[in-house]
């Protein structure tokens, strides 16, 4: 005996948009939605729901951001009918779909907003924090630091009463990124500190214990710590090694960086060619070797061209970009004392030539130099020249002296003090 399968409006429509018929598929989705939910059926519920993500799909891959978002607005109808758990998993899964549809941040901080307030209404306080949370995430990849931070406050504060330590520990690591952006360097180590004793509290899914990696190390860094720096990247590579994130690539750079930065360039091929590394290789580790050969050369001329070369890779990163910077600097340091060294008077256009940089970025690199105590001479604008003095040992006298005299007036207190207790 044989059963023949039903085929539901759902199967129909999403054979539709299979064949190519866009338009169709859409129409018989948008009518499957337009019915009433009824909330003693489950099976017409659960039709509802994956017609509601197959839309959804839809306009993520028609790159329709805007009619993504008039399907979450014209959803929440059916959503006041289904379990909070489950309304609040399908805005997710809607909202996720705005990743993949290119300069739609607008409209989704928008949508966003609007599901925000209509959660609060409906008393959906889950909801409400986890859209919220999003947000802030949104206003710090697109740079509105000013929108961010009174939401981060606000938000804290119900999160604290709630004692909601999962969401708590997000907050304030984006609290830490936030202040870090806006160069509050000590509002960001305090943030990353309160986000750790917060995960200490519970169990942390390796993917977040990655974040909180990242951000120690990128904060160490800040701080010209990198070895402890190179150690939070390492665990951060360990701990994201197993799954897709975009983010295990980044902390392999973030660890060859700091490889270079403390002069130990010739391990970056060591480290390149590691179980970890060879899976992530790529544009990102290609940038870093020739920034490292660079270093090993102490070429100003690799160096530029590395950059040149790998522009989107090394200058689009703020993180690498600020460090390379100084690194450059350190580069351009060591290779004008090089061509000074032979000279006790030499002309800047000659150094300049050395160097292959203008003779006024020579001339303003210098007077640094001098000032900072690294060069010792003096600048003869006049007739173009450097003149280079040797180097004065410094006299120790002077510190012995004031030794001495410390000591000398600390027996004296003493015998004061002893004194005042035989009266």
């Amino acid at each position: 005996m044989t059963t023949t399968q039903t085929t539901t409006p759902l199967d129909e429509a999403i054979k539709a948009i299979d064949n190519g018929q866009q338009a169709k598929g859409e129409k018989m989705l948008k009518d499957i939605l337009s019915s009433p939910p009824k909330t003693d059926d489950e099976v017409a519920l659960r039709q509802q729901e994956n017609a509601l993500l197959r839309l959804g799909r839809l306009y993520r891959d028609t790159k329709n951001g805007q009619a993504l978002s008039e399907t979450v607005r014209s959803s929440r109808t059916f959503m006041a009918s289904i379990a909070k758990a489950k309304t609040a998993k399908l805005i997710r899964s809607l909202l996720d779909y705005f990743s993949e549809i290119p300069d739609s941040y607008s409209i989704q901080i928008s949508t966003i907003k609007e599901n925000i307030e209509w959660a609060r209404s409906s008393r959906r306080i889950f909801l409400s924090q986890n859209l919220e949370t999003r947000l802030i995430a949104l206003y710090y990849e697109t740079k509105q630091y000013r929108e961010a931070l009174p939401s981060i406050d606000t938000l804290l504060k119900e999160l604290k009463k709630l004692d909601d330590k999962a969401m708590l520990t997000e907050v304030h690591l984006l609290e830490s990124r936030v202040n870090h952006a806006i160069r509050n360097g000590d509002k960001a180590k305090a943030s990353l500190t309160s986000a750790r004793t917060a995960a200490n509290s519970i169990y942390c899914p390796p993917s977040l214990q990655a974040q909180l990696d990242m951000q120690s190390g990128i904060l160490h860094a800040e701080d010209k710590d990198y070895s402890t720096a190179y150690s939070y990247f390492f665990e951060t590579l360990e701990g994201l090694s197993s799954t897709s994130s975009s983010q295990a690539p980044l902390a392999l750079k973030y660890m060859l960086l700091c490889k270079v930065m403390l002069n130990l360039s010739e391990d970056v091929a060591a480290i390149v060619q590691g179980k970890f590394a060879q899976k992530y290789a790529g544009r990102d580790v290609e940038a870093m070797e020739k920034v490292a050969e660079a270093h090993e050369k102490r070429s100003l001329d690799l160096f530029e061209k590395a950059l040149k070369d790998y522009k989107g890779e090394l200058s689009a990163d703020p993180i690498i970009r600020a460090h390379l910077s100084a690194l450059y600097d350190t580069l351009l340091e060591q290779n004008l004392l090089r061509i000074i060294e032979p000279y006790s008077c030499v002309e800047i256009e000659h150094v300049a030539k050395g160097v292959q940089q203008p003779v006024r970025e020579v001339e303003v690199k210098l007077s640094q130099m001098i000032l900072d105590k690294t060069l010792h001479g003096i600048l003869d604008q006049g007739a173009g020249c450097l003149v280079v003095f040797d180097e004065q040992k410094q006299d120790e006298t002077y510190e012995a002296a004031l030794d001495t005299l410390k000591h000398v007036s600390n027996v004296v207190d003493s015998l004061g003090q002893k004194a005042a207790r035989l009266q």
